[in-house]
């Protein structure tokens, strides 16, 4: 779902898709079919390949044992059936039969028959190497003579796993030699009574040699297994790491109409494949990986994913081609409305041509232009009506401290003191002249101290018992630009809600600093009767209120001057600025003004 919701919200993204479609999907349709045909093909060549060579090995295998077989011949010599079925011989009887053997040899150049020996049911027996021999020990207690003596007919060919030393009857051992021994009966000519047995070892080279030498592939290799599917002979250079088949892995080939199956039990898949040896009743096992009979089917799907991926690249290039001469501009035109949706006003299009692209262009740049204005206009409307709604604000704080101080001069001249009604009048003369400031809101530092000083001598006048001041202002602040009256209402908070309640005499200090060489910092401090810690968040809450409050008595007390001046800086000197307060129950309140020493939005 969310991948048609994409594809259908671009129409880029639906020309790529088309471009994609119409080529890359008949392409990989077309090598898929390819691909599996041929595959199939090459497999079963290769398989056919594979399964031939090792048709060949077990012929000549059958081939060389039918060759040795032809050994067995010499139990039909009759100074041989003399010898076996005789208790009695004679020295020219055994030099006979050796010349007989080894005019067998000279006959067929057995050189891979390294000894051929015979004996009789009583342990009499004459070979090659040992010449006339006696065994101590019964040969019938050998299980291959057991089974030849009730199957005469057979013939046994013993691997060297099992053609150990109790095997070969005449207890020879060879050196470094593993051997392989064909076993036979020899029976009596009239009588077919089975009188001894004919035993020819041949060296295992002669099929040792087959699994060494032939190869499949780069890392594939011959082994040969009997007939219950148990390795007998391996390449001596095979890796003990390698796992052969199990034997149940073999039985069902082995014994069944199949010749070859895919071994996936373990790593990658290995391709496995018999060709039995009808002499030996072995079986001659190929064991190759997969990937490597495999190898030009896989060169065919290289080919195929390489000349698929040249086509996505080719459509890919094409649709970015075409889409950069008509899709582009449109794309240029909806990232700029996002970007004017977002509030930036200055994203302008330029146009480039005089198509319906550009001419859309060229309206929305007429849309912006007109909206910019109208908020431009609206912003300065709601500045003057905030500058509007502060200066009442302000002028509500001067009808009542003067009807206060008018109060204070009346019954001062009532009471004869000329002097302080004079101070009083000149204080009050200062104050009032600073404050109209002929209409300004912008005064200088000095200006505002001045300011402050007459307001605190005009209230020192009236609580003459309970207020102590102290200003101490850095004079390099005296000729920066400050907004008029922004200690004085600080001042008469620290003075109505921290001293007037503390009914003793208590001291407000005044103090100005330059801070990081950009900041002013003006500060109000007093020793009165502070905040809770309670009341302290509920006053740093309040000024943190952008709105300015009306007045419905239920202001936090204090706060509506505070929150007077905190909106009169941010108004003109940005967020950035304002007024933060400290303050500890029964100790005291410190109120700070921060200012930049650049002015601000200083008309």
């Amino acid at each position: 779902m969310r991948l048609i919701q994409w594809i259908s919200s671009s129409l880029q993204t639906k020309l790529l898709t088309m471009f994609i479609i119409l080529t890359c999907i008949p392409l990989i349709a077309v090598g898929l079919i390819s691909y599996q045909k041929s595959f199939k093909t090459v497999f079963n060549n290769s398989k056919a390949a594979a399964m031939l060579s090792a048709d060949q090995l077990a012929r000549d295998l059958d081939t060389q044992f039918i060759d040795t077989r032809k050994l067995l011949e010499i139990s039909k010599n009759t100074q041989v059936l003399r010898f076996l079925f005789s208790q009695e011989d004679t020295y020219e009887d055994t030099k006979q039969i050796l010349r007989t053997m080894d005019s067998y040899r000279q006959t067929y150049q057995y050189d891979s028959v390294l000894n051929i020996t015979m004996v009789n049911l009583y342990g009499r027996g004459i070979s090659e190497r040992k010449g006339l021999f006696q065994l101590e020990k019964n040969p019938l207690r050998n299980p291959h003579l057991t089974h030849l003596t009730k199957n005469p007919d057979e013939v046994f060919i013993v691997p060297p796993s099992e053609a150990s030393t109790l095997d070969r009857i005449d207890g020879f051992q060879y050196n470094n030699t593993n051997v392989i021994s064909i076993m036979a009966a020899v029976k009596q000519q009239i009588t077919h009574e089975v009188i001894g047995f004919i035993v020819i070892d041949v060296d295992d080279q002669v099929v040792t040699q087959f699994c060494d030498n032939v190869k499949i592939g780069q890392t594939g290799f011959y082994f040969v297994v009997d007939s219950s599917g148990t390795p007998i002979f391996k390449p001596s250079t095979l890796k003990t790491t390698v796992k052969l088949p199990l034997p149940s892995d073999l039985t069902h080939i082995l014994n069944g109409t199949d010749t070859n199956y895919i071994d996936s039990t373990e790593g990658k898949p290995k391709f496995v494949y018999v060709a039995p040896s009808l002499m030996t009743g072995w079986s001659i096992v190929g064991y190759v990986p997969l990937q490597e009979i495999v190898e030009e089917a896989n060169s065919i799907r290289q080919l195929i994913i390489i000349t698929v991926v040249l086509s996505f690249i080719f459509a890919v290039s094409l649709h970015f081609f075409i889409s950069n001469r008509l899709i582009h501009p449109l794309h240029l035109l909806k990232s700029k409305m996002q970007l004017a949706a977002s509030g930036y006003l200055e994203a302008k299009v330029v146009p480039k041509g005089n198509d319906e692209v550009a001419l859309l262009g060229k309206s929305f740049n007429i849309m912006l232009s007109k909206i910019r204005k109208l908020l431009e206009q609206s912003i300065k409307e709601q500045e003057e009506i905030k500058k509007a709604e502060l200066r009442a604000l302000q002028a509500q704080i001067n009808p009542h401290f003067l009807y206060n101080t008018l109060d204070s001069i009346v019954w001062m001249a009532e009471a004869g003191k000329n002097n302080q009604v004079i101070q009083l009048v000149q204080s009050l003369s200062k104050l009032f002249r600073i404050s109209l400031s002929k209409g300004r809101d912008w005064i200088i530092i000095t200006k505002e101290v001045e300011h402050v000083h007459s307001y605190l001598v005009i209230q020192q006048m009236r609580y003459r018992d309970i207020l102590d001041y102290e200003i101490q202002i850095d004079s390099r602040l005296n000729p920066y630009p400050i907004l008029k009256m922004i200690l004085q209402p600080i001042v008469e908070n620290a003075l109505y809600h921290g001293l007037k309640n503390k009914r003793r005499k208590g001291m407000i200090r005044i103090t100005g600093l330059i801070e990081n060489e950009e900041d002013i910092v003006l500060t109000v401090e007093d020793d009165g009767i502070g905040m809770s810690p309670e009341k302290l968040e509920q006053m740093r809450e309040y000024l943190t209120n952008d709105q300015l409050p009306e007045q419905t008595g239920n202001e936090v007390s204090g706060g509506f001057g505070l929150h007077n001046v905190q909106q009169r800086i941010k108004l003109y000197y940005g967020d950035k600025y304002g007024v933060s307060i400290d303050s500890i129950q029964n100790e005291g309140t410190k109120v700070s003004i921060r200012i930049p020493m650049s002015g601000g939005n200083m008309p």
